[in-house]
């Protein structure tokens, strides 16, 4: 993705290098041309429908092409591949925290594998950060209550400089780490070296401490919406309206349940704003996220010894 922006960059660069010197050569040429003669004479000007055509329509074709490859890659940058592997990261100030989905955790530095598409999952915990890897060509901002993702794949192993490219206070300059980027091999090594239950197995948990098992379940009991498949797929509202399920959708029902009534259920889910911190709140939401399949009474359990993260499509395996 990188060299693209960077092709871009060039095409830009060199149009303006080009028409700069164009019009200041063509300036100089008429000045010199065209000094003031001692008796000056006017002479009627008429018009050129070829010259008039010409710079109308060169220009416009050089815009398009500036427009169309632009959003060539606007739409690559923000569609991530499907079989991207997942991080989950929250800006706060004045530190990245990266939470991985095997459940290794760290702090101002982000460990990926080689050759493989990374899709990190954003939010903030106070005010507006902008997570920048600018080896990468990639910037994206993030945003307080709301889900934002990026997407890479590196192709050379090697430490890479992490910004925050947005103004967050004080210690902004100080908002520094690095992206780590690791042979396959090792990337296993470090992550099953850390790991502290997965990312699926903590939400789990928090999923059953705030009992939502005893209303989101399968059965004639269930008195919210049965969660199972949720993710990615279209939701119909109380309104008739639908809304596809993202990490979005299910972080704000969970913080402000009476925003998006889905239809056939009444407003009853009281709002968990204010009780679990962002860290908790990614665990939870990826476990919704990740929910393939229900048992009468309650979500499926996921074993403290499995190797499986449960929903992941494909399954992600722990090792």
């Amino acid at each position: 993705m990188s060299r693209h922006v960077d092709y871009l960059y060039f095409f830009l660069t060199a149009n303006l290098i080009f028409f700069t010197g164009l019009v200041a050569v063509l300036v100089v040429f008429f000045a010199i041309r065209y000094r003031r003669a001692k008796n000056p004479k006017s002479e009627p000007i008429h018009g050129s429908m070829i010259l008039e055509i010409t710079w109308t329509i060169i220009p416009l074709g050089i815009s398009l092409i500036m427009f169309f490859f632009g959003a060539i890659v606007y739409f690559h940058f923000n569609r991530p591949p499907a079989n991207a592997m997942e991080i989950y990261g929250t800006g706060k100030q004045w530190m990245w925290k990266f939470q991985h989905i095997e459940g290794a955790r760290e702090i101002n530095q982000l460990h990926v594998p080689v050759d493989r598409d990374v899709r990190v999952v954003l939010t903030s915990q106070d005010v507006i950060h902008d997570f920048a890897v600018p080896a990468f060509r990639l910037k994206g901002d993030v945003v307080p209550g709301r889900y934002v993702s990026v997407w890479f794949r590196a192709t050379k192993t090697g430490n890479y400089r992490l910004f925050c490219d947005q103004y967050c206070g004080t210690l902004h300059s100080g908002m520094v780490g690095e992206v780590i980027v690791m042979d396959p091999a090792e990337y296993q090594d470090w992550v099953s070296s850390r790991g502290e239950g997965s990312l699926g197995q903590q939400g789990e948990k928090i999923f059953q401490q705030l009992g939502c098992n005893t209303c989101h379940r399968n059965d004639s009991l269930a008195r919210g919406p049965n969660l199972a498949g949720l993710s990615g797929n279209p939701v119909k509202l109380k309104d008739g309206s639908l809304i596809i399920a993202d990490e979005g959708y299910i972080r704000e029902s969970i913080v402000n349940p009476a925003a998006k009534i889905v239809a056939g259920f009444d407003n009853i889910m009281p709002t968990f704003q204010g009780q679990i911190n962002e860290d908790d709140m990614i665990a939870l939401v990826y476990y919704i996220k990740s929910l393939h399949n229900q048992q009468p009474g309650g979500p499926v359990k996921t074993s403290p010894n499995s190797t499986e993260v449960p929903g992941a499509n494909p399954p992600v395996k722990l090792q």
